[in-house]
């Protein structure tokens, strides 16, 4: 089976280059939606087998099937519709994934992102594009940031509107959103909006109790361009994210939550890094955890928790912040819960339970080669715990150690002076996974 993946661009009548019109009338079946396959009409023969693209789900069983089915070398030819350029957040990832490279060929098309930037005149390079097509909507939050201009692929969920309304909730009431509608087709449209100018018009419009269709109408088909305008403040810039912006067991940024001051450490030390996959155990109302998911979206952080209040506390900080795709709230005690996540390749233990000893062995063994173990000891026992744990580590020569202790004081007034108030200090060790020496000597 050869399989051709073929980028239609952003036109009403496809309009391909020789290499792909040559791959497209080679293909015994041809699939795309709808819309896509009739604008390859004009290319495409009578004998050409024209189908709807399925599910993914179903997508590679239904080729497997079609191809073992053909005899006719033609028939092992299928060529796959995509619209715009199919390795832009299209489909070309997932047959990436699924299929060898030997059986692939891409055909690139200009996708409806670089058409955008060319209908505004703006640089690609000067933007962040944010694919929320089949994503939560709440995952805007994570890029809505000052002076930073957004391209958006949007799906149902994420309208002019509700992304208008988002821009409004963090901040920035004054943004402009440019829609770019059919792109390419001849009914074209491209509007321009303040994000409160377009929530006004819905609201003027329930509230004049009208039925029917609203005022303002867009194509599904269509990209949205964000200019963040407004002071902002709702939403962290930068790592270090202050307690008070953090829903709480106690309220006000207190209660079980790792300061800002020690969080910080806690990053440095953990490294988080593209396609990590991380524990957090006793992740408390999920300060560590927010701050692992929000700066670097391509990991993937389980926050363990037990706790049902602080529990309540980390969903709806999961949701503030809009780290819905990458934090996943585990409602458990560990270590038991433990067995049921995917392995990780770094640990942070910021609270056991009283369960720290037998926890220690277990997550360290969890551990492949260079996995993290970070652990955050504030009471004597934990700490007598971890320089046992510490010494074992030495004795075995199995890892590399650093050890750190935070000691914080922040200021306050008394009586109209300044004064420094001291945080109990927080011990912080970290284990980096290695082979041991003899194991070396062997090889």
């Amino acid at each position: 089976m050869q399989i051709h993946i073929i980028g239609l661009g952003v036109s009403e009548t496809a309009q391909l280059e020789l290499a792909a019109q040559q791959a497209l009338q080679s293909a015994g079946f041809v699939m795309g939606s709808a819309r896509q396959l009739q604008t390859v009409g004009h290319l495409l023969q009578p004998q050409q087998q024209q189908l709807e693209l399925p599910k993914l789900a179903e997508l590679k069983q239904q080729l497997d099937e079609l191809t073992a089915a053909s005899s006719e070398a033609q028939l092992s030819v299928v060529a796959i519709l995509a619209s715009g350029d199919p390795l832009l957040y299209g489909i070309g990832r997932w047959f990436s994934r699924q299929f060898d490279p030997e059986i692939l060929t891409f055909h690139p098309g200009v996708s409806s992102v670089q058409a955008a930037c060319h209908r505004l005149g703006l640089s690609l390079q000067d933007l962040q594009v944010l694919s929320l097509h089949g994503r939560p909507l709440a995952k805007l939050r994570t890029q809505l940031k000052i002076n930073q201009r957004l391209l958006i692929l949007t799906d149902k969920f994420s309208t002019p509107l509700a992304l208008a309304k988002e821009c409004i909730a963090a901040g920035f009431p004054d943004s402009e959103l440019t829609v770019c509608e059919m792109l390419g087709y001849s009914d074209e449209k491209v509007r321009a909006f303040s994000a409160t100018e377009l929530v006004d018009i819905y609201e003027d419009f329930e509230a004049d109790g009208q039925t029917g269709e609203p005022p303002l109408t867009f194509d599904p088909l269509h990209v949205t361009v964000v200019d963040p305008i407004g002071p902002g403040g709702v939403l962290p810039e930068f790592p270090g994210i202050p307690d008070e912006m953090y829903i709480t067991d106690a309220g006000n940024g207190r209660g079980m939550l790792t300061k800002r001051e020690v969080r910080l450490a806690i990053l440095s030390l953990m490294q988080p890094a593209s396609e990590d996959r991380i524990w957090d155990i006793g992740a408390g109302c999920g300060g560590v955890s927010v701050e692992l998911s929000y700066w670097n979206q391509n990991v993937q952080v389980h926050a363990i928790e037990n706790n049902p209040q602080r529990l309540e506390c980390l969903q709806a900080n999961r949701e503030r912040f809009g780290v819905v795709s990458n934090l996943h709230v585990v409602a458990g005690r560990a270590p038991e819960v433990l067995a049921e996540l995917p392995q990780p390749n770094k640990i942070f233990i910021g609270g056991s339970g009283g369960e720290m000893a037998p926890m220690l062995a277990q997550v360290w063994n969890t551990l492949p080669d260079n996995g993290v173990l970070l652990v955050s000891a504030v009471m004597e026992r934990t700490r007598q715990q971890m320089v046992s744990f510490y010494d074992e580590r030495r004795a075995a020569a199995d890892c590399a150690i650093e050890s750190v202790q935070v000691a914080v004081s922040k200021g306050d007034e008394l009586a109209g002076n300044l004064l420094f108030r001291p945080s109990l200090p927080v011990a912080l060790f970290k284990f980096t996974k290695q082979e041991k020496q003899e194991d070396k000597a062997d090889d």
